[in-house]
């Protein structure tokens, strides 16, 4: 039964995987598994990557390759001279995907728009709580609760929305994941069939992809939606092999058996270099490593006691060893290719003995503490668990016992924002787009407590500072904010900044258009390959 049971699991799998036989297929091997499929839920770009870059659009987005924002499903838009009202012009004529399990009837218009939004912020919408412990965690990182008045429907091309403050990165947020505009006329049925759930199941949307399958931690399979607005795409079908092992991502990319991979281990970059029928393409990440300490528990609720244990970690073995020096020691909580970056600010110098002294200062010996290492490879980490050990044995030299502890992907997400979590946690991030307010205020800022702000960091200097930031759009100006709301972060220490890394992307020399995205998207619109 074992055997037959193995046999149907591959059948299934590779049928889920082929495309027809005069289909044109790429293949993508994906660091992981989506946590689901709406992105309004999520804030992983392995998730991010599977639901709102191949299924959904959004009002605005970013043009390929950098953090310039073009017209998207709104072809113009108005802004009031307070900056408080943002009026869009929607796209005639988009419709939504037609799938096997559900054909819409009209296109897109301003009530998508509103349902899309209202269902995160308005705690009274049925679709508030439709999937159990739904928090919108992006979407109130971003201070939208506070920041939204209202979202009017003008007519059916027009919506406006209303702000209860001016917000410079304003147009920047509506073209991230989190605000992929969905169909209200499927969530209208979803909801009439007692079905809700699936929307973040079977995705629908406006997008360059349709959802056809998806196999748990195994594959996911698109079709090119042939009425996409911008013109279907000269791929046919696309797949995600979900590959968790950077190795064998490797293995497969040279075998042919994908076309692109992310995240290679940093020390099979020269052989994958060296491949004939591969390119890699590098560039600088937007992007930090870092240790958040939750300084809601106790001792890591002192600054003193969480310099020390900064002071202790050796952060250029970390760069040598995980990225075989493919990238550089941070000490911002943002990259220094971002603009307002702060090179006055001096780093936490390795120093034990200094460390062991400042920790004996603040009364604090025996210490035991649970150090969480992420299960997949990021762009900013690479192997979590290679960086967690030597952690763990530079903390043993000062006397600090260190416990390893991880999690399944989405779970590790889930469970490090607990506002109870022991310990600290390895995490990172990729700039979303192009601004610090997408590091400084979403990571960091008080709003994002129990969400994206790990280290439940709630300093009213440091958010005060960042909080001004948004409501000026004199570059200026706030760059100088943010300069020394970085100073801040520095002394008060919630986090260990670990690294900024060169972020390489290998592919068959068989694909042609595939853009290296400096906000670390994985986007398939535009790609083709040979025959």
């Amino acid at each position: 039964m074992k055997k037959l049971t193995t046999l149907f699991a591959a059948t299934a799998l590779a049928t889920l995987m082929a495309g027809s036989a005069w289909s044109k297929t790429l293949v993508y091997c994906s660091e992981g598994s989506p946590e689901g499929f709406d992105p309004g839920l999520y804030t992983a770009g392995t998730t991010f990557d599977a639901s709102s870059r191949t299924v959904y659009n959004r009002l605005v987005e970013f043009k390929h390759g950098s953090t310039e924002i073009e017209p998207g499903l709104a072809e113009s838009w108005e802004i009031s001279a307070d900056g408080t009202e943002y009026t869009f012009k929607l796209r005639p004529g988009v419709k939504f995907q037609t799938t096997e399990f559900f054909t819409p009837t009209r296109d897109l218009n301003a009530d998508d728009v509103i349902y899309s939004f209202e269902r995160q912020y308005k705690t009274d919408n049925p679709w508030n709580k439709y999937v159990a412990g739904a928090s919108w965690e992006y979407l109130a990182g971003m201070g939208f609760p506070d920041l939204l008045k209202s979202i009017e429907k003008v007519d059916d091309l027009t919506v406006k929305f209303v702000l209860n403050k001016p917000e410079a990165p304003f147009m920047a947020d509506l073209a991230m994941d989190f605000a992929s505009i969905l169909s209200k006329e499927y969530a209208d049925k979803l909801q009439a069939d007692g079905k809700m759930e699936l929307m973040n199941q079977q995705p629908l949307g406006t997008g360059p992809f349709s959802f056809v399958a998806y196999q748990t931690d195994a594959a996911i399979r698109y079709k090119a939606n042939p009425d996409y607005w911008a013109g279907k795409q000269p791929i046919d079908d696309l797949v995600f092999a979900i590959t968790p092992d950077a190795a064998v991502r490797a293995q497969k990319l040279k075998a042919g058996e994908c076309h692109i991979m992310p995240y290679p281990n940093a020390a099979d970059v020269e052989g994958l270099k060296a491949d004939s029928n591969l390119n890699v393409s590098e560039q600088e990440g937007l992007n930090v490593a870092y240790v958040a300490y939750n300084t809601l528990v106790a001792p890591f609720d002192k600054p003193e006691v969480r310099k020390a244990l900064n002071m202790a970690v050796n952060k250029d073995a970390i760069v040598e060893s995980v990225f075989q020096e493919a990238a550089t020691v941070a000490k911002n909580p943002i990259p220094p290719t971002m603009w307002s970056y702060n090179k006055a600010v001096e780093d936490d110098k390795y120093d034990p003995e200094g460390a062991k002294k400042m920790l004996e200062a603040a009364g604090v010996s025996g210490l035991k503490m649970k150090l969480w290492a992420m299960p997949v490879a990021r762009p900013y980490m690479l192997n979590a668990r290679r960086a967690a050990e030597l952690i763990q044995a530079d903390l043993a030299k000062i006397g600090v016992d260190v416990e390893i502890v991880s999690y399944e992907w989405a779970e590790y997400l889930k469970l490090s924002s607990d506002k109870a979590r022991d310990g600290a946690v390895i995490l990172g991030w990729t700039g979303d787009n192009g601004d610090p307010d997408n590091f400084l205020h979403t990571l960091l800022g008080c709003a994002a407590v129990g969400g994206n702000n790990r280290a439940q960091w709630c300093n009213k200097e440091f958010d005060d500072l960042v909080n001004k930031a948004k409501v000026t759009s004199d570059v200026a100006e706030r760059t100088k904010l943010y300069e020394e709301a970085q100073v801040v972060f520095k002394r008060e220490a919630p986090w260990n900044t670990l690294d900024h890394s060169l972020v390489a992307i290998p592919m068959s020399k068989k694909v042609t258009g595939f853009v290296h995205d400096p906000l670390g998207y994985h986007r398939f619109d535009g790609v083709d390959i040979a025959e």
